[in-house]
């Protein structure tokens, strides 16, 4: 893996947020129309070449564009992309929203997924140590154009009634980082390939389990990720308040 100049740092964060916005293969040309990169269409065909040598680009055979791979907006995430914080305002709106409940887990549990799935505009999914799940938002994924292909539907909604496979899945977000990014391709499911999840671990002991999303490869990581972890330590304070 090369260490990446900066030049070739800003055209790969370019990319990677051109295809979050437009779920599009991205071209030379619309990084040189929409971006202030200062060089040729040229100069970011060659980027292109050497991102997609390195493994940080793929091209779809039917197009001249290029598509982010899960190690692109891996390096995206952990080191070009900018957390876009929740305002105070949201804050406070989804602590009383889920404060109301928190006595009843199970309440609280479902109240946290519906309202996760709104802010989020995607499919939201708590699993609890103990096996039980919560999910909203399946009308969401369904509006994604990633989600027209029948099949990739039918594997993500399969998750919800396999509990095994979403377990395995979340065992994987084990570690030191608060919030843990994977990909359906890095995770060896064929059928979920086209899929990425952002899951953080709650609470403790017997209230404890996992929050999260799943979505597209190209979700917007830097809206959701410091989303994703309000909702867990805001999970993780109000259960450990009992």
């Amino acid at each position: 893996m090369m260490d990446l100049s900066d030049r070739l740092q800003e055209i790969l964060r370019a990319i990677v947020e051109e295809y979050i916005s437009s779920s599009e293969p991205v071209g030379s040309e619309t990084i040189v129309k929409k971006y202030n990169i200062g060089v040729s269409p040229a100069t970011v065909r060659n980027v292109m070449v050497s991102l997609t040598r390195e493994g940080y680009l793929n091209q779809p055979h039917t197009s001249a564009g290029r598509i982010p791979s899960c190690q692109g907006i891996k390096l995206y995430i952990d080191t070009l992309m900018k957390e876009n914080q929740l305002s105070v305002r949201d804050e406070v709106t989804i602590k009383e929203y889920l404060w109301e409940e928190r006595y009843n887990l199970n309440k609280l549990l479902r109240n946290s997924v519906h309202q996760l799935a709104d802010r989020s505009k995607t499919l939201s999914v708590i699993a609890t140590d103990s096996g039980d799940v919560y999910f909203a938002g399946l009308s969401h994924i369904l509006d994604l154009p990633e989600f027209y292909d029948i099949d990739l539907t039918k594997s993500v909604l399969s998750l919800i009634d396999e509990v095994s496979t979403l377990e395995e899945i979340l065992n994987r977000t084990v570690g030191q980082d608060d919030v843990h990014v994977l990909f359906g391709e890095e995770l060896g499911i064929e059928n979920l390939a086209p899929c990425s999840f952002i899951f953080a671990h709650f609470g403790s002991g017997e209230k404890s389990g996992s929050v999260g999303l799943i979505g597209p490869s190209r979700l917007p990581y830097a809206r959701l990720i410091p989303t994703v972890r309000y909702f867990s330590n805001l999970l993780t304070d109000i259960t450990g308040s009992w």
